[in-house]
């Protein structure tokens, strides 16, 4: 009888941590989990659930302390717009992030995992690649030279090359995705570090009918959004191949923001008048390059943008109808 796989989840009290967390268990992993959280908005399914802080080496000796098969560094210092463009969280997202997988990429290496995956972000990619909202060019090899448009996208690509350095020097097996705008139910929805579209299913789900929502800039810059379940297929494909990355794990249905507030409001059956009012933008233009995880992977998401808000909206709309009666 084949050994259970074991799996380490860092970053599990987080929206795509706790997802994942589900996943594997479904797939008959015995997984750890750890954060500085539990999940907040369901209950954990892993095995052994840690609070730690990963940028105490104390803590990740402690909870890496045996070769998992599999590990997933997910946990990372970061919001939307509001919290990583601002500039008043660069020096905390710099040093928060980098500090966790400096300590992560060191005991792993030391305890002689299976494989590490990485999970970086988009907002490596150059700005001067993404200032025309019709034609970004966001191709793993588009990254250099590099000039990523915040610090959270610095940090992201010095880990990555950190863990490849890991990989060449010590043998350490990584695999690295960027992500791009991953969304879903049980993301978080308020308080300045939730992403557009649960911004935008929250602003909708509190106006009535022919209201009025706020949105930041001309709403012309475009994005493309991936839905959660997406983007873990994305993953344990990759982990589960021999191909190291980095890839861009998103989607390539580029959609402006006013687009996406108006795919919200047609799924919530309103109509609203949009006000746009300035505030943090980040760049004009993002979508997800696809050519090559499909190319080596054999991966392109199977859901639609409209599909996935469809499954967000009514979860974003019960939490605001919750938070107004409580």
């Amino acid at each position: 009888m084949e050994k259970q796989k074991k799996a380490l989840v860092c970053g599990a009290g987080g929206f795509i941590g706790s997802h994942l967390v589900k996943k594997l268990k479904k797939e008959g992993f015995w997984v750890r989990g750890v954060d500085l959280k539990y999940p907040e908005f369901s209950e954990t399914q892993a095995d052994d659930f840690v609070i730690g802080d990963l940028r105490d080496p104390v803590v990740c000796k402690n909870i890496a302390d045996q070769p998992f098969n599999e590990v997933y560094q997910l946990a990372a210092d970061m919001g939307g717009a509001g919290y990583i463009f601002s500039g008043e969280h660069d020096s905390e997202v710099m040093h928060n992030s980098a500090m966790i997988n400096l300590n992560m990429v060191d005991i792993c290496t030391k305890v002689g995992v299976g494989k590490i995956f990485y999970s970086s972000s988009a907002c490596i990619y150059p700005e001067r690649n993404q200032m025309d909202p019709d034609n970004p060019r966001c191709s793993e090899d588009s990254a250099y030279p590099a000039a990523p448009d915040s610090e959270y996208g610095w940090e992201k690509l010095f880990s990555e090359r950190m863990y490849l350095a890991y990989l060449r020097n010590h043998g350490l097996k990584v695999r690295i995705a960027r992500f791009h705008n991953i969304f879903g139910p049980e993301g978080t929805w308020q308080g300045g570090r939730e992403k557009a579209p649960a911004a935008f299913c929250r602003k909708v789900a509190e106006v009535v009918d022919g209201g009025e929502i706020e949105m930041w800039g001309d709403g012309k810059q475009t994005r493309s959004f991936l839905y959660i379940d997406e983007c873990l297929e994305g993953i344990r494909r990759l982990v589960d191949s021999e191909f190291i990355g980095p890839v861009n794990i998103g989607s390539e249905e580029m959609i402006s923001i006013n687009g996406l507030a108006e795919m919200v409001m047609e799924v919530a059956d309103k109509k609203l008048s949009i006000r746009h009012i300035e505030g943090p933008l980040g760049v004009r233009g993002r979508n997800s390059d696809n050519r090559l995880i499909n190319g080596k992977l054999g991966w392109k998401p199977a859901r639609s943008l409209k599909e996935g808000i469809a499954k967000t909206y009514p979860w974003i709309d019960q939490q605001v109808k919750n938070s107004q009666n409580s």
